[in-house]
């Protein structure tokens, strides 16, 4: 009898601590096991896959508008590159277009009255011993270069001058002769493309001297 209570107690303490344990544990009422504020620990199988990251669209080229018609010019050239500047900043809200580029072109640099090279240097210098005998001075015999033994007779910036001085060196017996002196030099120009119809008066805003404007092919 004794043994048969005993077993009923033991019974029913296993059934009362098994009931603690399912329902008296906070895990089993969705509570965290951690402090309140601090994130819980999750494995990275249990994460939700993330979505597709957002694409934010490419600016769209400007383009000029199709259903207006436009009309291209050079300005220039001009002397510097600080006066290109200064017009594309001054004319840079008018255009639709600009673009600046460089080119090389032959510029005067005088005029030069010489005599013919001599055959050799010792011909060359007797030439000169008879345009100092004639009275003429200011004279160089060229002794290297492209054009050895010429006698150079001047360099002036006038053609005027230049002619005089030839013909007087003509008058006293010599072959003289005159040619152009040329040099290569930069210059700068201003390409823009403008809407046709429009008020486009570069000429109120562009200060540099000397600047003119050609129709050009579009670009």
């Amino acid at each position: 009898m004794f043994l048969r209570l005993l077993f009923v107690l033991l019974t029913a303490l296993n059934i009362a601590v098994g009931a603690w344990l399912l329902l008296g544990q906070p895990y089993a009422r969705g509570g965290t096991p951690s402090d309140p504020g601090v994130a819980e620990l999750r494995l990275l199988s249990e994460l939700p896959a993330p979505g597709p990251a957002a694409t934010v669209p490419a600016p769209a080229a400007v383009t000029p508008p199709r259903n207006l018609s436009y009309s291209c010019l050079a300005l220039g050239p001009f002397a510097t590159p600080q006066d290109l500047r200064n017009a594309r900043q001054a004319l840079s809200a008018q255009a639709t277009r600009m673009r600046s580029r460089q080119e090389q072109a032959s510029q005067t640099s005088g005029w030069w009255v010489y005599l013919p090279a001599a055959g050799s240097r010792t011909q060359a210098l007797a030439v000169a011993r008879q345009l100092a005998a004639r009275g003429i001075d200011d004279y160089f015999v060229v002794s290297s270069g492209d054009q050895p033994n010429t006698i150079s007779l001047g360099l002036f910036k006038d053609p005027a001058n230049a002619r005089k001085r030839r013909d007087e060196v003509v008058a006293a017996g010599f072959p003289a002769r005159m040619t152009e002196r040329s040099e290569s030099v930069p210059e700068y120009w201003l390409d823009l493309m403008v809407a046709d119809g429009g008020s486009f008066d570069w000429r109120s805003r562009v200060r540099a001297a000397g600047i003119g404007s050609h129709g050009t092919g579009c670009f």
